[in-house]
């Protein structure tokens, strides 16, 4: 169906009238279609949920309007200052909406704001882990037992390398000669597994958005503050150390995570120190000493795992993240990896500025 008759149907279905309504594609996220429905009076983005990735969108509904309705209670109290996400029903109530077996739903449009996809200053790292670290505050007091796991083992290090052996074994595309160094990489790092796994142990159990990146992160276009923290689909039940270690995967390279120039994928101390610094701020009164501790071990970890994830889709026949040519999930797996190898290099004067923080 052409996005013309698509905006007809969720115009109707949305409660959005009239000739001037209009439909154009937003953001550049890798697995929903994220785009646009507005008219003159009002502007709703709609998503194209990936229900191969998302196989129970209905659990991703009910888990992201529970956040919202907690962090509402917690504005009223003021105890939240953010902008908040929230799903728009249909004008019969329903929060889904089936187009030809494609899934979309709706959600209230955040004007006069932007996102990043690199941070270009340590003033724009502090400012949008500040806004992370809010987020996880006000959901301190949230029971993360209450939320499906819409992605079952998302952040299972062991569970990757599991998938990868698979992936690898059948070599389905024939591409694994083509990247028999990076293959050989990833299992010398297979022990990081264990590591993780006795960490997890001793850690609480938190509600986390599980995917920080910094462009789900709005910022205010008139003050450069923090707007909104958005795309809730990955609220689960996880570790803070995840959350922190896709900030840093996502905001210390002054590269982006799909360039291929790896000469200058590093972590950038001084944005690490900002973000380190603008997380923890709003969860002082929460953090335990385990898990800032952890922190350094979720920095190292998420650049790894993504970067095995990426590489398992590239031998997979890239079935799992959108890609705009045959190379691409290959080029940001070396991507990722360029950057949890500087990690390590640097890890002992990385945990000494999450200690100092």
């Amino acid at each position: 169906m052409k996005n013309r008759a698509i905006a007809e149907v969720l115009s109707q279905q949305f409660g959005l009238h009239g000739d001037s309504v209009s439909l154009r594609p937003i953001g550049n996220g890798h697995i929903n279609t994220t785009m646009l429905l507005k008219n003159k009076q009002r502007a709703l983005v709609v998503q194209k949920l990936n229900t191969v990735v998302f196989p129970e969108p209905e659990q991703l509904v009910k888990n992201a309007r529970k956040i919202e309705q907690h962090l509402e209670n917690k504005a009223k109290d003021g105890g939240y200052e953010l902008a908040i996400i929230r799903h728009v029903s249909t004008v019969s109530g329903d929060y889904l909406v089936d187009i030809e077996g494609e899934v979309w739903r709706a959600l209230e449009f955040i004007g006069g704001s932007y996102s990043e996809d690199v941070v270009d200053s340590e003033q724009k790292a502090a400012v949008a882990a500040n806004a992370f670290g809010q987020f996880a505050s006000a959901l301190d007091d949230f029971d993360a037992t209450q939320l499906h796991h819409v992605i079952p083992d998302f952040h299972n290090l062991a569970m990757r390398i599991e998938m990868f052996e698979d992936v690898l074994s059948r070599d389905p595309q024939g591409r694994a000669a083509m990247c028999q160094e990076e293959i050989a990489f990833c299992r010398a790092q297979f022990s990081l597994a264990q590591e993780v796994a006795n960490v997890e142990a001793q850690l609480p159990l938190r509600a986390c958005h599980n995917d920080t990146k910094i462009n789900n992160m709005l910022f205010c276009s008139e003050s450069n503050k923090a707007r909104a923290v958005i795309d809730l689909d990955t609220c689960m039940p996880g570790y803070w150390l995840y959350d922190f270690g896709d900030m840093v995967r996502t905001f210390c390279s002054p590269e982006a995570e799909d360039s291929t120039n790896l000469a200058n994928v590093r972590v950038r101390e001084e944005i690490f120190a900002a973000l380190v610094k603008g997380y923890k701020g709003p969860l002082s009164a929460s953090l335990t000493d385990t898990e800032k501790h952890s922190f350094i071990l979720g920095a190292k970890v998420m650049p790894l795992m993504i970067g095995l994830r990426f590489l398992t889709d590239y031998l997979d026949g890239d079935n799992y993240f959108a890609t705009k040519h045959s190379e691409h999930n290959l080029q940001r797996a070396r991507n990722q990896f360029a950057l949890y190898q500087d990690i390590v290099a640097k890890q002992v004067q990385l945990g000494h500025i999450i200690d100092a923080a």
